[in-house]
């Protein structure tokens, strides 16, 4: 398995945070089913859907309800500086449907080094 520090020097830069999130419940309008590592939802916040690639620490699925670490890799990352910022609320989406709930705990690469600029 990789560390986080390899994981992300496989990466390009300016495209990566930290998170945890909780994972909703079928009966919460979630998904009917675990995910796992490479899983591409929606991170959605500002009222826009930003699609990225999720890495799950520490464990190989995530089930209903849990709430897991995770790292999030934005697959298109410009624009997103100084529109995130460490303890933002987001959702995660599958299209409309809320499929979890999470917030930032650290931005590792964002364009224009994001951690520095304070949350709007």
């Amino acid at each position: 398995m990789l560390t986080p520090e390899a994981l992300f020097s496989t990466r390009g830069a300016g495209d990566t945070l930290a998170l945890r999130a909780t994972v909703l419940r079928t009966e919460e309008g979630g998904r009917k089913n675990p995910v796992f590592s490479g899983y591409r939802p929606q991170f959605y916040y500002e009222g826009e859907d930003w699609d990225a690639e999720h890495t799950y620490i520490g464990v190989e699925h995530v089930n209903l309800g849990d709430t897991v670490t995770a790292q999030l890799r934005f697959l298109k990352p410009q624009n997103k500086a100084g529109r995130i910022a460490v303890g933002m609320e987001f959702e995660i989406r599958e299209g409309k449907r809320t499929v979890a709930t999470g917030r930032v705990t650290e931005i590792l690469k964002l364009e224009g080094n994001a951690a520095s600029i304070p949350p709007k």
